[in-house]
Order: structure tokens, then C-alpha cells, then sequence
């Protein structure tokens, strides 16, 4: 037993930096690379993770302290004792068979979101808590939405907390159930800790499902004999005609024989290498914790030049499926990225790095005016008190997202707008009519709905225009379903609620989903569902006035189309000038997919569709 002290470490060129949160509590036992305090400069926050696996004895810092590097963070306990305090893990099993089981409770499907914010968590330890009550409060770009409990019973363990970043399979708390919950609620690393917690063992690691492919070529071994491996830690490479895809190891232990070798062709259930486990680890739990801390960047920002150090030229970049994914959502080219990884391979926070360097040369202006970046004046910053009376709003949190959001299409989608007239005299004479049918049934049938359907049926002629660019920019995605959404203005901010199959709905099926939707989101009641998946965006604001607007883009799809008001004028027939109630059009398309000719033939058919209610049935 030896107690060891937990120092800041190295952090740059910052000092004398704030502590804003501390995730561990004296008695908690840590794993190595569990996070331990959040700090925050002027510029960008980051986690200190341990060093080292133990027993917390003290903490020597709070939230609001001012630490450096080497100030010391806490005294912890390692060796031996460290796993001493696990029995109550270890035991959970005999225990669950006689009066009890801990279940975990996850965060369950939330949609394409990754990364969503906690704002609320609704319950304590110690509560007991119903099925279907409510656990945390999830807040995305577009709606919060609140988590319900799976089962019932008692709150052991809270491990969210307000500020975290959640994705599907976080977890949220441990709930203490009766003995009619199955002990197949254990985690399956919890199981197969229990069976290897009494004596080492050797395990043979083998090649996993990897699809329909057969005989795989091995281009990489990623670790010798003696090494000792973390579970999910990568062990070979393999390469098909198609992908590059690594081998994580499914257990955690040292390396003690390497049956495969590069240029070997293996398949499913080929023998890769033996590994002697140590039993259970005491970290196995904190993995659970990992999707909060893959949103924040480690390390700090770095120091503003024009030269981006985190940028090489790296053709072979190596990186694990995980970073790859990461690297996708944030569009980031993996091989200009500077790797600093085990064996030269590029790691989250080197994906961050590069990122955050990028940004801050955009931000002050510091890229070089070669095509590298932009050459951007700092913003200005005015006393606006001196010339009058002011007032200081904050944001909503919708309102500051969906910024970011816009501005970021704006800038990276050049943007072509369009404009024509649809004469709509007709469809608003038929729609006026079913005003009695409205009445009897509850369904009130607005504009919108034959908007949106008059969108699907074009887009059906028009592929393109239902179509998303790969990320790479090499592809173009066809979609072959047709999702509508619309933007809807609420207390809350800008939401964009999606109609799902439009193609495939009348106008009054149209216009209950808009009304539901619509309902949902005046009481902030949207959930991840009904805001995903649109493939075609229209923004209505023919209510609020207007004769025409730009519409900005909801990546990643490729065009918008934006309405304003009606108004009758003369339309000359052939013969002479007749009133005609007209709708201008402003649609705006993605020049980088949608060419001139294409937006013109598009638009042009659906003023032809909303003219004409005869084509929405052809």
C-alpha cells in the first residue's frame, strides 16, 4: 500500500486556471484515465484524468480554486487496496440472487444525436422511483426531451450529472430492484469480471463477425508479445477490397503469443493471439463514462500562429473506428491531422487539436491570406451604453445552437436563391371550401399542408434535390423516401418538426402530422424522432408578410424552400388582365449539387403542382 499525490499536469502555457467542476468524491475508487476535475480557460475547457488507479483519501481542490501546473489535485491509495474496495461489486451477484439486483440504466435511442447536453436530473439517491418516471432532461439544437426510468425501485448510484454529454448506452444511474429483475441486467463486462475475478486466465482472441467477407487480408499487427493490452485496445488490421477495419481485443490482460501475422488471411473465429486476464479490473465500470468525455477537448487551445501544428501531411493516417467516426462528424481530413497516438496512430485529441487550431486562426484572423483559410477583421467591440439606454438579454440555449448552426451552413454552402410566383387561386378556393369539413372533423387544413405534399411529389421527378453530399465530397447520396420538414416558430427558438412518408399521406393526413407536430412544439414536448431525417425543408413565414427572403440551408440537406404571403395581381390570360391569387417563392440551393438549369426545373414544377391540384394525384 503506498499513497501517491495527484499533480496538474503539464497544460500548456496556461497558469493560475479556474476549476469549475470535480467529478470524484473522497472513497471513490478511480480508474487510470477517469476524469477527476474539469478546468476552464479563457478559451476552451478540459478534463484532468488520473494517472494512476486507486482509493481517493483526500481531495486537495473545490470548484473555484485556481490551480497550475503541479499543483496537487488529491492523495490517492494505490496497490492492493485499491480493489479492496469493490467486495460489494464482486458479491452483487449472491446477492442479487437471494433479495436483489442493481440494474443499469442507460440513456436509450435517441435519435441521430450524439453528444446531447444534460440540463436536469429529476431524481436523488435514495429515491424511490417509479417505471416510466422521469430521470434526466436531455437538451439538443432543437428540443429537450426528458429520459424515463425502465424499471422501478431504488436509486443507488447517480452517475450523470447536470453539464455531462450523454449519447445512447450512457450511463445514467444504478437502480437497486427487486428479486423478479432478471440477472441478465448485468453488464456483460460485469459478468465476465465475476468470472475472472478468481484466478488469471488465458484467453484465446479471436477474429470477430466482420460481415460477409472471407479470407482477410492482415496488413498490421498492433502489439507484440508482452505487451499488456486494454480492453478495446486495437490488434490487427484487416483489408478487404472495400475498407481498412481494426480489431479491438475484447479483454484486457498481456499479450503472451501472437498466432497471426501480417500477410496471413483470416475469417471469422481465426485465432489472433492468447492473453493472460489479471481477473477483474477495478475500472471496468468507469468505461461506461467514456461518451462524456469524447466531447471535450483534453488539452488547451493552442498558441495562435499561422502555421497550424497539428496539421502534417499524413497519407497513411492510422486511426481506430471510433476516431474515424469522430473525424466524419467533424469533418476533419484524417490524414492533415498530426498524430500522437500509440504507434504513431491519430487519437480524439489530436482530431480536437487540429480542429481547435483551425478555428482559432479563422477567429482572429491569423490564417494566411494563401487559400488556407480566411482573412477576417476582429470583430469590434463597442460600448453601446454611452450612446443610450441599453438592455442585456441572455440567449436560450436553442437560440445560441441554432446560431452556430446556421452560421456554419451559411459559411460552408454556397447558396443560389430562386424566385417565382405560384398562382394558388384555385387551391386556396378548394381549400377555403373544406372549411365546414374542418369544422366537423377537428383537422384544420392550412397552406402548408399542400406545400409540403407538392414537395414530395416533385422531389420524386427531381432526385437530386432529395440527395445529401458525402461528407469526403466524393459521393452524392440519393435518398428514396421523402421526410418534409418545417420550420415552426416557438417561445423556446427555431424548430424544425419533420413529416415522415410524405409521399406517401393525403392532405389530411398531412395536416393532423402538422398539427401534432406543430402542438408539440409550441409545448416543448418535441422529441429526437420528430425532428430528424428531413430530406426537404420549407420555411413559411407568408403570415408574417414578405415578398421574399433567402432561406438558409439545413445541412446536410441541399435545398430549402422558403414561402411568403399572398397577394392577387393582374396575370395577363392570353386576352386581358385577370386578379390571380399569387405565392412568390424563394427557394435556396446548394451550388456545389443543385446547378442552375436543375433549381430553375424544379421550382418551376412545383409552381406548376401548387397551381394545378390535378398533378399532386397524377
Amino acid at each position: 500500500m503506498s499513497i501517491e499525490i495527484v499533480k496538474v499536469p503539464d497544460i500548456g502555457d496556461y497558469d493560475s486556471v479556474d476549476v469549475i467542476e470535480v467529478n470524484v468524491a473522497e472513497g471513490d475508487v478511480i480508474a487510470e484515465e477517469d476524469s477527476l476535475i474539469t478546468l476552464e480557460t479563457d478559451k476552451a475547457s478540459m478534463e484532468v484524468p488520473s494517472p494512476i488507479a486507486g482509493k481517493i483519501v483526500k481531495l486537495t481542490v473545490k470548484v473555484g480554486d485556481k490551480v497550475s501546473q503541479g499543483s496537487a489535485i488529491m492523495e490517492v491509495e494505490v496497490a492492493g487496496d485499491a480493489t479492496a474496495a469493490e467486495p460489494k461489486q464482486e458479491a452483487a451477484p449472491a446477492q442479487q440472487q437471494q433479495a436483489t439486483v442493481i440494474v443499469d440504466v442507460e440513456v436509450p435511442d435517441i435519435g441521430d444525436y450524439d453528444s446531447v447536453d444534460v440540463i436536469e436530473v429529476s431524481v436523488a439517491v435514495g429515491d424511490e422511483i417509479a417505471e416510466e418516471d422521469s430521470l434526466i432532461t436531455l437538451e439538443t439544437d432543437k428540443a429537450s426531451m426528458e429520459v424515463p426510468s425502465p424499471v422501478s425501485g431504488k436509486v443507488v448510484e447517480i452517475i450523470t450529472k447536470v453539464g455531462d454529454k450523454v449519447s445512447q448506452g450512457s450511463l445514467i444511474l444504478k437502480v437497486e430492484t427487486g428479486a423478479s429483475a432478471s440477472a441478465t441486467t448485468q453488464a456483460p463486462a460485469q459478468q465476465v469480471a465475476a468470472a475472472q475475478s478468481a484466478t488469471e486466465e488465458v484467453v484465446d482472441v479471436k477474429v470477430p463477425d466482420i460481415g460477409d467477407y472471407d479470407s482477410v487480408d492482415v496488413i498490421e499487427v498492433s502489439v507484440a508479445v508482452g505487451d499488456t493490452i486494454a480492453e478495446e485496445d486495437s490488434l490487427i488490421t484487416l483489408e478487404t477490397d472495400k475498407a481498412s477495419m481494426e480489431v479491438p481485443s475484447p479483454v484486457a490482460g498481456e499479450v503472451v503469443e501472437i498466432i497471426t501475422k501480417v500477410g496471413d488471411k483470416v475469417s471469422q473465429g481465426s485465432l489472433i493471439l492468447k492473453v493472460k486476464t489479471k481477473g477483474a479490473a477495478p475500472s471496468q465500470p468507469a468505461k461506461q463514462e467514456a461518451p462524456k468525455q469524447e466531447s471535450k477537448p483534453v488539452a488547451p487551445a493552442p498558441a495562435q500562429t499561422n502555421v497550424n501544428e497539428y496539421a502534417v501531411d499524413n497519407s497513411n493516417a492510422h486511426a481506430s473506428p471510433a476516431v474515424r467516426k469522430l473525424a466524419r462528424i467533424l469533418n476533419v481530413d484524417l490524414s492533415k491531422v498530426k498524430a500522437t497516438g500509440r504507434k504513431g496512430r491519430v487519437s480524439k485529441e489530436d482530431c480536437y487539436n487540429y480542429i481547435k487550431h483551425a478555428v482559432t486562426q479563422v477567429q482572429t484572423g491569423k490564417v494566411a491570406a494563401s487559400g488556407n483559410g480566411l482573412d477576417l477583421l476582429d470583430d469590434p467591440v463597442v460600448d453601446f451604453a454611452k450612446f443610450g439606454e441599453i438592455e442585456t438579454q441572455p440567449l436560450t440555449r436553442i437560440n445560441k445552437i441554432s446560431a452556430k448552426n446556421l452560421h456554419r451552413n451559411w459559411v460552408k454552402i454556397p447558396h443560389v436563391t430562386f424566385y417565382d410566383d405560384a398562382d394558388v387561386t384555385d387551391l386556396e378556393e378548394f381549400r377555403k371550401s373544406k372549411k365546414a369539413f374542418s369544422e366537423k372533423t377537428g383537422v384544420k387544413i392550412t397552406p402548408l399542408s399542400f406545400l409540403v405534399k407538392a414537395a414530395a411529389v416533385a422531389l420524386q421527378e427531381f432526385p437530386r434535390m432529395n440527395s445529401s453530399l458525402s461528407n469526403d465530397g466524393e459521393n452524392l447520396i440519393l435518398k428514396k423516401y421523402y421526410n418534409i420538414g418545417f420550420a415552426a416558430d416557438t417561445p423556446a427558438g427555431l424548430m424544425v418538426p419533420v413529416i415522415k412518408d410524405a409521399d406517401k399521406k393525403g392532405i389530411i393526413e398531412i395536416s393532423k402530422d402538422i398539427m401534432e407536430l406543430a402542438g408539440k412544439a409550441r409545448d416543448g414536448k418535441l422529441g429526437a424522432k420528430d425532428m430528424t431525417g428531413a430530406t426537404f425543408t420549407i420555411s413559411s413565414i407568408g403570415v408574417l408578410g414578405t415578398t421574399a427572403f433567402t432561406p438558409i440551408i439545413n445541412m446536410p440537406e441541399v435545398a430549402i424552400m422558403g414561402v411568403s404571403k399572398t397577394a392577387v395581381k393582374p396575370v395577363w390570360n392570353g386576352k386581358e388582365f385577370e386578379p390571380r391569387t399569387m405565392l412568390p417563392l424563394s427557394m435556396s440551393a446548394d451550388h456545389r449539387v443543385i446547378d442552375g438549369a436543375l433549381a430553375a426545373k424544379f421550382l418551376t414544377r412545383y409552381s406548376q403542382i401548387l397551381s394545378d391540384l390535378r398533378e399532386i394525384i397524377m
